[in-house]
């Protein structure tokens, strides 16, 4: 597969196979992966954690304990069904790989937008990677990354934010993806002389 079949071709799984989790050989390919991406003053502002098989369950309870305050009575029935939904969703599939934002300390150069960027383009080297190893993968982000819980478990900084997680596994989707994209042409402006656009 090409680079720009791959960039084409690649789709968000949101329904995975109950499978076992991916090696650690593959789980490193795609971190490899994601540390190759472009990022300004060579600041490297990415940092990545595991979670596989039971380990995800670590996951839940911090997304369990952070669903409570999202329910109006966590002791109704329906505030006890809508916390269990909330918090089983890092068991979607069967390896998580939750990226954050670990802007490089004392650096006059980090630049907080930048940063960003560059573990943006970090995950979407992994997703490219997994994409090309015949894997399904999503990227998810919110509410519940962001919660005190979730990044109590990671132990981050003040200064450290989840960018979001990317669940990998084996694609159970039967019903093919339906892609479409806005032609670059309806927002694309070219310059083409020094007097304004040509």
């Amino acid at each position: 597969m090409n680079i720009s079949e791959a960039i084409r071709t690649r789709h968000s799984v949101k329904i995975f196979k109950d499978t076992e989790p991916l090696s650690k050989e593959t789980i490193e390919e795609l971190l490899e992966a994601a540390v190759w991406a472009p990022n300004h003053h060579h600041t490297e502002p990415w940092k990545f954690f595991v979670l596989t098989g039971d380990g995800r369950y670590q996951l839940v309870d911090a997304m369990k304990e952070w669903a409570h305050t999202r329910v109006e009575d966590p002791e109704s029935e329906s505030g006890k069904k809508r916390i269990e939904k909330i918090s089983r969703k890092p068991l979607i599939a069967p390896t998580i790989i939750v990226i954050a934002l670990s802007p490089k300390q004392d650096s006059k150069k980090a630049i907080y937008i930048e940063d960003v960027s560059a573990v943006s383009a970090a995950i979407q080297n992994m997703l490219l990677e997994a994409h090309g190893k015949g894997l399904g993968a999503i990227w998810k982000s919110g509410p519940a990354y962001y919660a005190e819980p979730v990044k109590d478990l990671f132990n981050l900084r003040e200064d450290e934010e989840i960018l979001g997680a990317v669940f990998i596994g084996e694609s159970d989707m039967k019903k093919e993806v339906k892609r479409k994209r806005i032609p670059f042409e309806e927002k694309t402006v070219w310059f083409t002389d020094k007097n304004g656009e040509g």
